[in-house]
């Protein structure tokens, strides 16, 4: 089947009279070519695929994430707000899809101009197709001058339009000039300009429902990144409390819960519950070093036995008597501290016995 593409003119200088470039194509190839009047090439009364003239080719690309179609959309119109020079809803934009590098190509154009070109056709009449920006006519890694602009066709969704056309040329060696036969047969792609051709202008809800769901987008963004830093450094800091507990406690075999057995072995420790006599002498040991600071200088022996810790004092020492609040922190431990004429006993509060219960006896 045959298309027919126009090269159009400015859109602000466009009549039925206005003399344009076309091509005929049939399976991708030109078969015909040459340059007539609107009025002229309305009489096939054709479909027609327009190339907007390079001044009014307006493209970019911008880097933007993975994200659904929908809110690669709302991304794009929230983006060409700060490229746009005017109002948004002056403009007709339309992007492509996100490439493997993460580009997306983005191009807009007047309302006005287009509006101009609806009337336009409407009187020749044409049916408009398709409308794109002058590099999708090229065929892909080709590139072409036209009236004072370079277009460059990089892929099938990428092209570029430099308005310095010769001096781009003359500072780029990588460029490959089309050939004349080929300078309509690019394949379009699956976008274009005319998705909203005759559809009403997007009201300034719709920029703002655009705005939110892209603020909505970013901020799950942010919330995610946060909680994996988050996680990240509770993994951190769970593990610098497993080496400090495997460095206070060498006998626990592995950290589980740092916290959890720190408690535990704690309590083991101030009850003198662990079942290894070296651990009951060092708690109690710890006990007297805590609860009996009045006997700091004053020890002349330690000798351990049947589970109780005796002190032996100096001859010139001097102590409190045997009750006191020390005794009350001992008690509320489960330990009780005897005196006798050679120092002090501590031990399990069941086991020692106190000076009154001697005398009861």
């Amino acid at each position: 089947m045959k298309r027919l593409r126009i090269g159009l003119p400015p859109l602000d200088q466009l009549t039925v009279d206005s003399p344009v470039n076309f091509a005929w194509l049939d399976a991708g190839r030109v078969i015909a070519e040459g340059r007539e009047s609107l009025k002229q090439l309305g009489q096939h009364r054709q479909p027609v695929d327009c190339f907007l003239h390079p001044r009014d080719s307006l493209l970019t690309s911008l880097e933007l994430p993975p994200l659904p179609a929908a809110k690669t959309a709302a991304a794009v119109a929230c983006a060409a707000q700060a490229l746009i020079l005017g109002p948004i809803d002056q403009m007709q934009v339309a992007h492509g899809p996100r490439g493997s590098d993460g580009l997306v190509q983005v191009a807009w154009v007047p309302k006005a101009g287009l509006a101009q070109l609806g009337q336009v056709l409407a009187q020749v009449p044409l049916k408009l197709r398709g409308l794109y920006p002058a590099p999708y006519a090229l065929p892909v890694a080709t590139a072409a001058l036209d009236d004072g602009h370079l277009l460059t066709r990089h892929s099938l969704q990428q092209a570029t339009v430099h308005p310095l056309g010769q001096h781009a040329l003359d500072q780029t060696l990588d460029v490959q000039l089309v050939e004349a036969a080929q300078r309509w047969s690019g394949a379009v792609p699956a976008w274009g300009l005319q998705g909203q051709f005759n559809q009403r202008a997007t009201g300034g809800w719709g920029r703002a429902l655009a705005c939110a769901a892209l603020a909505v987008v970013i901020w799950t963004v942010g919330l995610n990144l946060y909680a994996a830093r988050q996680a990240e450094e509770g993994q951190r800091l769970k593990a610098l409390m497993s080496q400090q507990v495997r460095q206070a406690f060498p006998e626990l075999p592995v950290i589980l819960n740092p916290l959890q057995q720190v408690r535990q072995q704690l309590a083991a420790r101030q009850s003198g519950a662990a079942a290894d006599p070296g651990q009951r002498f060092t708690s109690l040991l710890q006990l007297a070093g805590s609860h009996l600071p009045f006997m700091v200088g004053s020890v002349d022996s330690l000798s351990f036995e049947q589970g109780r810790l005796h002190l032996g004092l100096l001859a010139d020492s001097h102590s409190p008597a045997a009750q006191g609040d020390w005794q009350a922190a001992l008690a509320e431990a489960g330990f009780a501290a005897t005196r006798d004429e050679q120092g002090w006993t501590l031990g399990p509060a069941d086991n020692t016995v106190t000076p009154e219960e001697d005398d009861d006896e």
